[in-house]
């Protein structure tokens, strides 16, 4: 079989040598070898027929197991999605797996990423927003990076959010800053503050901010399902002079005060809550919002509304960060998938639920997580954190055969983490779960 690879052999090296290394191995270093495909390269069966692939698809699919109750979240919540929305998206003029291109002339695309913008603004309280990145994890890392100068470049994380989000913020500056910096560790540029007590500490925050700090990165509800005083930490890292970036669950947005409120100046978060399901960890979708001195620095692709030669409404692409349409060293984009189908369900979500609805859903999920938290703690497993929380909370971890026996009873139980385990109650849990899940831990445990 020939190669599929256009350059020839000289081209190669000399593209290697320009990058600084003598090999495609050296090149691959950072990949572990157990991943790596190896001399032998893939090792495929045979081709089969359309009908033994359909079979043998079924019977991996079989293999998944799909609980009726769900008590788990750590940034994928389950939650009911109206009929409409899979309606409006499935349509085949939105149903790619690329991004559209030469959506300058595609109003129809452009009109729903206008919307899902002006509803993302209307969450937040910013004043402009993109069409979204992958997921709430690089989202927090590309607005890391619309912090960063040549004074400031480093960045304090609060250790109360999703472990993923801090390790993709981490990878993300080993990848750009570090190079820029001359510095070979993630961690001289980014600082994780421990939580106290499953929150934000200000005052350790205000120890802990330096000249050189860029932002400092918070999530409301926090990965313990705390709600953070972000008031007092917008107030240290200002006075400080680096910017607040505040990851948000857009769910909660709907019953807390807006990021832009609190002191925000960059307000994202992971939108997989509205209307994606959990589907085993994606698609998903990054919602990335700022104030408008931070406007030119959004990544991706950001939308606005004017009226053409004959004086209709319409829209285009006001300013575009990929390295399709700027030099590529200045790009701030590269989204390649079709984060504009995921936005596009978003703003459908939205629409269908309106504000009250939205709201009617924030209540139902604070309400059954507290409710969830209540009945535990008459059992002996009471939240181990004192503060107010949305829909998620922290106990001590039931037994391994209590685990189990939940599973067998079609229900998740929370995630374990250090330290206990993380619940979460949304919309779609009833009294009955709940109530069944504490009567098995009582019989199991014997409390």
């Amino acid at each position: 079989m020939g190669s599929f690879v256009p350059s020839t052999l000289e081209e190669r090296k000399e593209m290697l040598e320009a990058v600084g290394v003598k090999s495609y191995d050296e090149l691959y270093k950072d990949v572990p070898e157990s991943i790596r495909l190896g001399e032998n390269g893939l090792k495929l069966e045979d081709g089969v027929s359309e009908l033994e692939a359909l079979s043998k698809m079924e019977a991996l699919a079989e293999k998944n197991h799909a609980f009726k109750a769900v008590f788990r979240g750590a940034g994928s919540y389950h939650h009911y999605i109206p009929a409409i929305v899979k309606r409006v998206t499935s349509k085949e003029q939105f149903l790619t797996a690329y991004t559209p291109y030469q959506a300058e002339i595609s109003q129809g695309v452009l009109q729903s990423i206008f919307e899902y913008q002006t509803l993302i603004c209307r969450l937040t309280g910013m004043d402009t927003a993109n069409a979204s990145v992958y997921d709430g994890a690089s989202a927090a890392a590309e607005a890391a990076a619309m912090c960063r100068d040549r004074k400031r470049h480093r960045v304090l994380v609060s250790g109360a959010v999703n472990p993923q989000v801090i390790e993709t913020v981490k990878t993300y500056a080993w990848g750009v800053l570090s190079i820029e910096e001359n510095l070979a560790h993630p961690d001289h540029l980014v600082t994780v503050l421990s939580p106290e007590d499953g929150r934000t500490d200000p005052e350790q925050l205000r120890a802990a901010l330096t000249p050189d700090t860029a932002c400092v990165i918070v999530q409301q509800p926090n990965f313990y399902g705390q709600l953070e005083d972000i008031e007092a930490i917008a107030k240290v890292t200002h006075e400080a002079g680096a910017k607040l970036i505040v990851s948000v669950n857009p769910i909660a947005a709907a019953v807390l005060k807006t990021p832009r409120e609190l002191g925000a100046d960059i307000a994202i978060g992971e939108g997989q809550p509205l209307g994606m399901p959990m589907g085993f960890g994606g698609p998903y979708l990054g919602f990335m919002a700022a104030t408008k001195d931070m406007m030119r620095k959004l990544p991706g692709r950001i939308v606005g509304e004017t009226i053409d030669s004959q004086g209709r409404r319409c829209y285009v692409l006001t300013l575009q960060a990929r390295e399709q349409h700027i030099r590529r060293e200045k790009a701030s984009s590269n989204i390649c998938s079709n984060e504009a189908l995921c936005a596009m369900t978003a703003a459908a979500y939205l629409e269908a639920m309106g504000p009250k609805g939205l709201q009617d859903t924030a209540i139902l999920c604070a309400s059954k997580a507290h409710y969830l938290a209540s009945e535990l703690a008459k059992i002996g497993y009471k939240a181990l954190n004192k503060g107010e929380f949305f829909h998620e909370f922290v106990t001590a971890c039931p037994s391994e055969e209590a685990i189990r026996r939940l599973q067998e009873a079609d229900i998740l139980p929370g995630l374990p983490i250090e330290g206990g385990m993380l619940w979460c109650a949304t919309e779609l849990c009833t009294r009955e779960q709940m109530d069944k899940a504490v009567r098995i831990i009582k019989e199991v445990e014997g409390r």
